[in-house]
């Protein structure tokens, strides 16, 4: 990549200026970390967890009682 620009370019730098870039590249990353966490698959470990009511409630009283509660 462009590695050894950037090394250059950042030594031409005053002192102060180079935490700036440290900052930035630390903005950048924690952004780009961010991003990898979306794009995690949607689990469905909640599955089945309302068995129980089954027999007494469909998913559409179930949807009506949601839009009440809301």
């Amino acid at each position: 990549m462009h590695e050894k620009e950037i090394e250059v370019k950042i030594q031409k730098l005053p002192d102060d200026l180079r935490g700036e870039v440290l900052d930035y590249v630390d903005f950048l990353l924690s952004k780009y970390q961010k991003r990898e966490t979306v794009r995690k698959k949607f689990k469905f470990d909640w599955e089945g967890g309302l068995s129980e009511i089954r027999e007494k409630f469909t998913s559409v009283v179930l949807q009506h009682k949601a839009l009440e509660w809301r």
